[in-house]
């Protein structure tokens, strides 16, 4: 048997691909190169937008007409079965708490049988993975939420809030830094939530972490901005450690507080706008990264215009804009959509708002020298991250290995990106 994991969405899902690919091979089962190469295929699947779904049900359908062997896996495996069943009728399926049974669900295949590894189980995923030695590693801290968002399905797919163990997590860190690994992704569905089930939270995992000799930096992944006030400022105070860089994901959704009561969103437009002054104030060159809805059901062009203020106010480093599209057996699906012309216009109206906001903030950049880690290989060029954990495109620094730190000279800059050269290892 060879396979072949294909991973759709967020970072937590290829955190999960790489604990399954860890336990494949621990199984002695093989994992090919390519699709092409592979007689199964796990897809590792994602539900928070419609568009990702379409394209994951084309390649079902793409993967049954030309015979190969399918394992459905990942947050539609959990939420959407029937969905699948319509396409694949025959797939596997293995839901996003029975992760650790993907090389008992591919052993049971090559046998000739397809059935549903199901079972409502909490598992430490943590505890699961295997570094790799990869540049980039990523390890989960939790899975499942504390919100009730009436927009977002991934709390059908993989439930309540399981935080795993702080001394896990740590020693999941320090496996893969002790392994080659220079950029450690700590990932999870809400890391705001992280620890509320363990009587801890992020910021003193982030202290536990700070522990950990190496040579390596910590990306701490998206997290709610509702629980914020529980350890602003241990979490503040925790990223004045070298190790982390300084950025944070805090998603918004709306700059309206009625839509986001509409929304069941727990954070208020003043509270998240209070948040973002005090981690500036605090954590020096913090880079934020935000998330807007545009075009939910209730939003009116009131509504939408408060949005474009929020974010003229706040210059946040990165906004990602998503059209409002309803996900089955939420509760926003059962609201009257907006016309489809209205949500495109106020989502090509906001996009050229977050580009201008983007391109005014990457421009100040331009002239000066930044510290990058190099952790990719982009088109005709190396890419890396800075402090701020900026992308840094750099055309012309072939033969440096990956995961090297260098020192650059950034030339010009984009809505996404700076460009630079090497001016030193």
């Amino acid at each position: 048997m060879q396979t072949y994991i294909k991973t759709y969405g967020c970072t937590l899902n290829r955190a999960d691909s790489d604990i399954m690919a860890s336990m494949i091979e621990a199984a002695g089962i093989g994992i090919a190169a390519s699709e092409e190469d592979a007689d199964t295929i796990v897809l590792n699947t994602c539900t928070v937008k419609k568009q990702t779904e379409q394209k994951i049900l084309y390649t079902l359908d793409r993967l049954v007409e030309a015979g190969k062997r399918v394992v459905v896996t990942g947050c539609m495996a959990s939420a959407n079965r029937d969905m699948i069943a319509k396409h694949a009728p025959d797939a596997t399926i293995v839901t996003t708490s029975n992760t650790d049974r993907i090389a008992e669900a591919l052993l049971s295949i090559d046998k000739g049988a397809s059935s549903a590894f199901s079972d409502g189980r909490r598992i430490d995923k943590a505890g699961l993975l295997r570094p790799t030695g990869s540049v980039v590693a990523r390890v989960p801290a939790s899975e499942g939420c504390l919100s009730n968002c009436t927009f977002c399905e991934t709390k059908l797919a993989r439930g309540p809030l399981n935080s795993f163990p702080e001394d896990t997590i740590a020693r999941a860190v320090e496996y893969c830094a002790g392994s080659g690994s220079k950029e450690i992704e700590i990932t999870s569905q809400d890391l705001g939530a992280y620890g509320f089930d363990r009587k801890t939270d992020i910021a003193k995992l982030m202290k536990r972490i700070a522990e950990i000799r190496g040579n390596f930096k910590v990306r701490i992944g998206m997290l709610n901005p509702e629980h914020l006030h529980r350890y602003m400022y241990e979490l503040i105070e925790a990223m004045q450690d070298g190790r982390f860089y300084r950025f944070i994901h805090i998603p918004i959704q709306s700059g309206s507080n009625r839509v986001l009561s509409d929304m069941r969103r727990s954070c208020s437009v003043e509270s998240f706008e209070e948040y973002v002054k005090e981690l500036r104030k605090g954590v020096s060159g913090i880079s934020i990264e935000t998330d807007i809805i545009v075009g939910y059901p209730t939003e009116s062009e009131d509504d939408f215009d408060m949005t474009m203020e929020m974010v003229r106010d706040i210059k946040p480093d990165i906004t990602n804009i998503s059209r409002f599209g309803a996900r089955p057996n939420t509760a926003a699906a059962r609201l009257k959509p907006l016309d489809p012309e209205t949500v495109k216009r106020r989502s090509s109206e906001l996009s050229r708002l977050v580009r201008e906001v983007q391109n005014g903030i990457n421009a100040e950049y331009v002239g000066k020298m930044v510290n990058a880690l190099l952790t990719e290989n982009g088109h005709n060029s190396l890419n890396g991250k800075t402090d701020s954990y900026k992308q840094v495109v750099l055309p012309e620094a072939a033969g440096i290995a990956l995961g090297t730190s260098i020192r650059a000279h950034i030339y010009a800059a984009s809505a996404n990106a700076l460009y630079g050269s090497v001016r030193g290892i």
